[in-house]
């Protein structure tokens, strides 16, 4: 490849067209670009760090008393070892990620500017969109690189530190170790979907703004605000035009029947902001003044032929996820938090009956029933918060007295919700439980569970 970097006229080189070196093709600059990307002192210690960090944290969190509860799936982390990989991914979605396409792709073309390099390149290829497609695939190589990293060390830092065990979904439901491990690899694929979006929004940045910092941070900054607007009680449409939202939307996949809807919007929402995204970025590139030695981006061309676009992509989104579904509120509303409640306790109390060596039941005998109250029936019946009381009901075979035990629910914006007992204490307390896997807290003292925000029921 070092040949290709002579110009015509130089010493030796003949002038004639027939004599000169055929241009680089693409699978030709995908090895260049892939080289001098893996040469990178950084992308060396992000590669490393990716495969072997993971790992250790994970084995050595899951040997801990005190586990990151806050956290979906922290609370099984020394119970199965797929719980670890799961609360890599979460953090993954929140920090990782954005940080990651940030200097991978956000740096791909910028470098070029800081180097001074663009003059040698073309005169090498002589193709701009042989250029871009080379960067293009390079870049999402080593991304994909390091985001396998993170699931494979994570997985198995789990499987060796809390073993290869069953795991308790987001609705109280067990899956054998089997299942568990192909629905890990599906979230971890997944997230595979917001990655390319933001990649797409590194390369744009990069190609629009040059030599400025601003580029190389697009991705975390654009990622960030997105989840904190996350945090914000805003109608389930918004939050589906988001693509980060996919970082939270594989949690659908661990109860049953998943929830697959808002898994399914999301994913097309981010592949349509990677396509439309690295479309802009090629034709800005397109457009790119290579002749500017100190060239930092236009910012008017950068407004209305980047942000804009993806401004609007967001709007048209939420307008076709609004006319499709019923979904301008919150998806929090009394009936979703009853039937989940339900649900995961009905599942958790057969967990905790087979524990404790109790005679076995059905959800069927059981027959639990819900009934919820937000802020103590004075405000609307809806929305996240920390003031939900919930009543729980059932009926074991052969006893006439219905049992009843109360929770206190703290529901998120997002769906998420943890439901904490406040007694009886021997159905709802804290005491532990003797398992295989050694002492547990009772399964139905505190539990993550999720309502599905979007309805099954489309308008029409």
């Amino acid at each position: 490849m070092t040949a290709t970097l002579t110009e015509p006229g130089t010493p030796g080189t003949p002038e004639t067209p027939t004599a000169r070196e055929a241009p680089a093709s693409v699978a030709r600059g995908y090895r260049f670009e892939l080289v001098k990307l893996v040469s990178q002192w950084r992308v060396r210690l992000l590669v490393l760090a990716c495969w072997i960090a993971p790992a250790l944290f994970v084995a050595a969190v899951s040997q801990q008393s005190d586990l990151p509860v806050d956290t979906v799936f922290g609370r099984w982390m020394n119970a199965t070892g797929w719980a670890g990989s799961l609360v890599m991914l979460g953090f993954a979605g929140s920090y990782a990620l954005p940080l990651l396409t940030s200097v991978v792709a956000g740096d791909v073309f910028a470098s070029e500017d800081r180097l001074g390099t663009w003059r040698h390149l073309l005169v090498a290829v002589r193709s701009y969109r042989r250029i871009f497609v080379a960067k293009v695939l390079a870049s999402l190589t080593v991304i994909f690189v390091l985001v396998a990293g993170l699931a494979v060390s994570s997985a198995v830092g789990g499987v060796l530190g809390a073993g290869n065990r069953q795991l308790v979904g987001l609705d109280g439901h067990l899956l054998s170790p089997g299942a568990a491990a192909g629905h890990v690899l599906l979230a971890w694929v997944c997230a595979l979907a917001p990655t390319l979006a933001l990649a797409a929004v590194g390369l744009l940045g990069s190609v629009a703004l040059g030599r400025s910092p601003m580029g190389l941070l697009l991705p975390a900054v654009v990622a960030l605000g997105m989840a904190v607007a996350q945090l914000l009680p805003l109608p389930v449409a918004v939050r589906l035009a988001l693509p980060t939202y996919s970082f939270i939307a594989w949690e659908g996949l661990f109860t049953s029947p998943a929830q697959a809807g808002p898994l399914l919007v999301s994913i097309l929402v981010c592949l349509v902001w990677t396509v439309v995204a690295t479309a802009l970025a090629y034709f800005l590139f397109l457009r790119r003044d290579f002749t500017n030695l100190s060239y930092d981006g236009s910012a008017r061309r950068t407004i209305t032929a980047g942000a804009l676009p993806l401004v609007g992509l967001i709007v048209v989104a939420f307008a076709v996820i609004a006319v499709a579904t019923p979904s301008l509120g919150s998806g929090v509303t009394q009936d979703k938090v009853q039937q989940s409640l339900s649900t995961t306790f009905a599942h958790l109390y057969r967990l905790q009956t087979d524990e404790l060596h109790r005679p076995a039941v059905t959800e069927a005998q059981l027959g639990v029933t819900s009934e919820c109250q937000k802020g103590g029936g004075l405000v609307a019946q809806e929305g996240p918060g920390n003031d939900w009381r919930c009543v729980v009901s059932w009926h074991l075979p052969g006893v006439e007295a219905t049992g009843q035990a109360i929770y206190q629910l703290d529901v998120t914006s997002d769906g998420r919700f943890v439901a904490d007992g406040d007694g009886p204490k021997e159905v709802n307390g804290y005491f532990q439980v003797r398992t295989p896997t050694g002492d547990q807290p009772n399964p139905l003292w505190q539990f993550d569970a999720s309502v599905e925000l979007l309805s099954n029921t489309p308008k029409g």
